[in-house]
């Protein structure tokens, strides 16, 4: 007898191109840990609220002094890059998350765009503002630079903080992303240092925005993954103007 012809080989459809790396996805428990870092940190805004000498002020003084001695007092001028980072850390530092937005435009990646401005821009205003008027916290006393009422927390590190952040994820792949983190650290230290060298704020309120920042990133990169991931996606398969 003759055998049958073996059934034809089930239809396969072709896969699409791995997954690529940009923008990252968010880490596990990435919200759990953002609202935690931004309730801490309003915790702390309100303990200086209701306390004019918190816990800490203490530790913030002896900072304050040990810098001063190291500056040379009253008498010293800020170098250039204290300017420099002073400058970064006020409205000018805005012109760099407004341009990596217009480049993420203008490619097609309004979703990563979209955090950008959430992250490094709007909460800015939205967070960092309401924090410093429920703190309230007196600067410093001579300050080096020009500053605005509102010590704590530091607008100038939770921009840095939140520059950082947004740049590894939308920008870098994974290879390159452990460099950035490692300049990421540096700038914002530097920043932190800055701002009590300056004598415009103090120590805690660099930690504070530090935390604030770090937090804020978190919440909002884990509310927006499901477009992130779908630009992701997009990007893998060269679609990302449909």
């Amino acid at each position: 007898m003759f055998s049958s012809p073996p059934p034809p080989p089930s239809y396969v459809p072709p896969s699409l191109p791995s997954r690529r790396h940009l923008p990252a996805a968010p880490p596990r428990h990435a919200l759990a840990l953002g609202v935690g870092l931004l309730l801490l940190s309003l915790l702390f805004a309100l303990l200086i609220r209701l306390d004019r000498r918190p816990f800490f002020q203490g530790v913030d003084e002896r900072w304050a002094a040990a810098v001063d001695r190291s500056s040379g007092g009253a008498s010293a001028e800020p170098g250039g890059f204290l300017v420099v980072l002073d400058r970064l850390g006020g409205p000018l530092g805005l012109v760099l998350p407004l341009v990596l937005i217009g480049c993420l435009c203008v490619y097609g990646r309004w979703r990563s765009g979209l955090f950008v401005l959430l992250a490094a821009v709007v909460a800015n205003a939205l967070v960092v503002l309401p924090v410093k008027q429920l703190a309230d916290r007196p600067r410093p006393p001579h300050p080096w630079v020009l500053v605005n009422d509102g010590s704590y927390p530091s607008g100038q590190v939770f921009g840095a903080v939140t520059l950082v952040i947004v740049v590894a994820v939308v920008v870098f792949p994974p290879c390159a992303r452990r460099w950035w983190w490692a300049f990421g650290a540096a700038y914002v230290l530097a920043m932190m240092g800055s701002r009590t060298w300056l004598h415009a704020q103090w120590l805690s309120d660099t930690v504070a925005g530090a935390l604030l920042g770090a937090g804020t990133c978190l919440v909002l990169w884990r509310l927006l993954a499901p477009l992130l991931e779908a630009e992701a996606e997009r990007m893998a398969s060269n679609s990302l103007w449909l």
